[in-house]
């Protein structure tokens, strides 16, 4: 695989989750990026924090990282994104509280010119549920250049999508992932299929009829510790995951993201791609918090057991 660094940008929202026992730092783009920045890309977080303690809490954080935070916005008038979690009967509970500042993305002329040179752009359809940051995604993505890989992590959280969401994104995206909960979902979104299983061959048939509709080029859908399956229009791969001990899930399937995205830009093979994806994101999954710091010996050691799987 070439190991040319790639700017990839994770647009949309930073958020802290607020638990019983404390509070972590996330989002899906937030930890796409801070991912992407660990396995060596040049990564860069578009979001927005308020003018408050999280806010500030919040970059102090990230630019802990490897992460670029040099196009996070400042916003005066509204919180720093958060979401409340409570447990009922030991389940958790979520409050994503709005509207916050990652609800009010600007397209600025600096995002502009990132777009422009952007390899990769991840985004969701949380971060699209306000009109301003809608817009303003769009046009991030419209600025990118026609060799970007636009990855559309679905991402879905009632009550914060629905179907012009879910198809206007589609028709953005180069790379589209969700887990095997969401394809049925999204398939009867669209009027599709309605009560479409999740049983492989129902996935693998619903990911056909998404890239017949669809300019997509690849299709990633997660499985939990069941693995995951790769679709293009003529070849698809499944990997049945890596045992691993879970000491919490949150930020797993970002990670997948993250390594999948690196080795689709070095033009690896989907055997690669699935492999790449289940060790990084497994590792997440073994870790506490969805943005566990990555020691260069645990890196390393996860590159080789990627490169050994895949036979290279």
């Amino acid at each position: 695989m070439s190991e040319t660094r790639k700017l990839i940008v994770g647009i949309g929202e930073v958020l802290w989750d607020l638990l019983p026992g404390g509070k972590h730092l996330g989002g899906t783009s937030a930890n796409f990026a801070v991912m992407s920045a660990r396995l060596g890309n040049h990564a860069v977080l578009a979001s927005r924090v308020g003018s408050d303690a999280l806010g500030e809490e919040a970059h102090a954080y990230l630019a802990s990282s490897p992460l670029d935070t040099s196009y996070l916005q400042l916003d005066r008038e509204h919180p720093t994104g958060s979401v409340s979690v409570t447990l009922q009967d030991g389940q958790p509970e979520y409050v994503i509280h709005q509207p916050v500042a990652w609800d009010f993305l600007q397209c600025t002329p600096e995002w502009l010119d990132l777009a422009q040179s952007a390899d990769a752009i991840c985004f969701g359809t949380l971060a699209q549920r306000h009109e301003a940051s809608r817009e303003a995604i769009h046009s991030f993505l419209a600025a990118s250049s026609e060799s970007c890989v636009r990855v559309f992590d679905a991402n879905l959280r009632k009550p914060f999508f629905d179907a012009r969401v879910v198809e206007s994104s589609m028709q953005r995206a180069t790379l589209l992932k969700l887990n095997e909960i969401e394809m049925p979902m999204v398939l009867s979104l669209l009027g599709l299929v309605e009560n479409s299983g999740a049983d492989e061959e129902s996935l693998l048939k619903g990911a056909r009829m998404l890239l017949d509709r669809f300019p997509l080029q690849l299709i990633c859908i997660t499985m939990g510790s069941q693995g995951s399956l790769l679709v293009t229009r003529d070849a698809h791969h499944r990997h049945h995951g890596i045992p691993t001990k879970v000491a919490d899930t949150v930020g797993a399937g970002d990670a997948f993201a993250a390594a999948l995205v690196r080795s689709y830009l070095a033009g690896a093979s989907l055997a690669v791609l699935n492999e790449a994806g289940n060790r990084w994101g497994s590792w997440v999954a073994s870790q506490d918090g969805a943005m566990p710091p990555l020691s260069a010996d645990t890196f390393e050691m996860i590159e080789v057991q990627i490169q050994q799987a895949a036979g290279e």
